[in-house]
C-alpha cells in the first residue's frame, strides 16, 4: 500500500474518532513531528568529513558495536 493510500485511510479514521482524548494526543504527535521536521538542517561539508573522520577513527580503535550485538540489544528494548 502506497503512502498516499494510507493518509487517505488514516483520514477517514481520524474522522470517525469520537474521543477528546484520543484527538488531542494526535494533536500532540503531529506538532511534535512537525516540530522536528522543521529543525532538521543540512549538515556542512566540513561537518560531514568531520564525522567521516571521527568514525574512522572509531573503527581503528575498536569503539565499534558488531551487528549481533546491536541486534541482541534492540530484542531486549521490548
Amino acid at each position: 500500500m502506497d503512502l498516499d493510500t494510507r493518509k487517505v485511510i488514516f483520514i477517514k479514521d481520524f474522522l470517525k474518532l469520537e474521543s477528546e482524548k484520543a484527538i488531542s494526543q494526535f494533536e500532540k504527535l503531529l506538532k511534535k513531528e512537525t516540530k522536528i521536521d522543521s529543525e532538521l538542517k543540512p549538515m556542512s561539508v566540513s561537518d560531514f568529513k568531520k564525522r567521516i573522520s571521527d568514525s574512522l577513527e572509531d573503527s581503528k580503535n575498536g569503539r565499534v558495536t558488531g551487528s549481533d550485538q546491536l541486534i541482541s540489544e534492540i530484542e531486549k528494548w521490548s
